[in-house]
């Protein structure tokens, strides 16, 4: 009985209809949930399923994000067997709690690693095939290039993923950070089902106000589905001040539009953007005084909408 209440259990394989990301039944089911920090670093130890399992109870998590660090030293191309792993159990504990889990290949410049990134893609595809709470998120952040180098990476990705997993949705990033939503929407990639395309944004940043919300808009009109993989309750910068008034702004815009995210970022970092204050435990079980200001409000957001 508890099983048939997860959020999997609830909405099944998602797909794309129209501009929409929707679930077994044709309905949007704006999934929210955590990202984890890079799978190198400070963050790293968090990458264990005790902690999937408490933001799963605790959070009401009905999504996490697995940011799996490309680069620098000690990311996939350096280790590739490890941070496999570690993505993998992760993954697996995920289906076990039944939420969604994006698989992201968390790098700046993927369309230099056009050839590892196709092993691995093909490697999750293979194993998760048809497992419907697996998304592929093929390219975590462009940053200063053009769409078409975008696109002719992600068609190269995305073909390779079909090979082996026909149906699972995957998401494709943007340039400028996964801002030109509006420019990649203008000349979508086409060939292809269940393409949807992320969004990101630092709600407290003066540069991700109105202006990044039209470009959001416009690409919804323009019939692109999207999916905010990334955000942040501060600024680009990790850091900077936490305003309430422009997070209540930028989640009733995601709710409005029935846009699914994953929240930035499960680390103990002393950072705006960290859920968690220096030393908090490495296996979950955070006592509210373990969190920092974005911890507890994350939490209350997320345990109010996700019941």
């Amino acid at each position: 009985m508890l099983f048939a209440q997860t959020p999997v259990a609830i909405n099944g394989a998602l797909s794309v209809k129209g501009n929409q990301v929707v679930n077994k039944n044709g309905v949007p089911p704006q999934l929210r949930g955590l990202s984890f920090s890079w799978s190198i670093w400070q963050g790293r130890k968090y990458y264990n399923p005790q902690v999937v399992d408490w933001i799963s109870k605790d959070f009401k998590v009905s999504i996490i994000r697995l940011a799996m660090a490309v680069q620098p030293a000690h990311g996939y191309l350096e280790q590739p067997d490890s941070q496999k792993q570690m993505i993998v159990s992760l993954v697996d504990e995920a289906v076990k709690k039944g939420i969604y889990v994006l698989i992201d290949w968390h790098d700046h410049n993927s369309n230099k690693h056009i050839p590892q990134s196709k092993v691995f893609f093909g490697e999750m595809a293979k194993k998760y095939r048809g497992v419907p709470n697996v998304i592929y998120e093929i390219w975590n952040e462009p940053e200063r290039v053009s769409w078409d180098t975008v696109k002719n990476y992600a068609v190269q990705i995305i073909a390779e993923i079909r090979k082996h997993d026909p149906d699972n949705l995957i998401i494709v990033g943007s340039p400028h950070w996964d801002q030109d939503v509006d420019v990649a929407a203008t000349d979508p990639i086409t060939g292809f089902k269940n393409i949807a395309y992320s969004f990101h944004f630092y709600a407290s940043d003066p540069g991700h106000q109105d202006g990044l919300r039209v470009k959001g808009d416009k690409a919804l009109k323009l019939g692109i589905p999207l999916f905010v993989t990334e955000w942040g309750v501060g600024e680009a910068s990790g850091n900077g001040v936490f305003d309430l008034k422009e997070n209540e702004t930028w989640l009733k815009w995601m709710t409005d539009r029935k846009l699914s995210w994953a929240n930035w970022n499960i680390t103990d970092k002393d950072e705006t953007t960290a859920l968690l204050k220096p030393g908090a435990p490495a296996t979950g079980g955070w006592t509210a005084d373990e969190l920092t200001p974005d911890g507890v409000y994350l939490r209350k957001v997320l345990r109010g909408v996700n019941k």
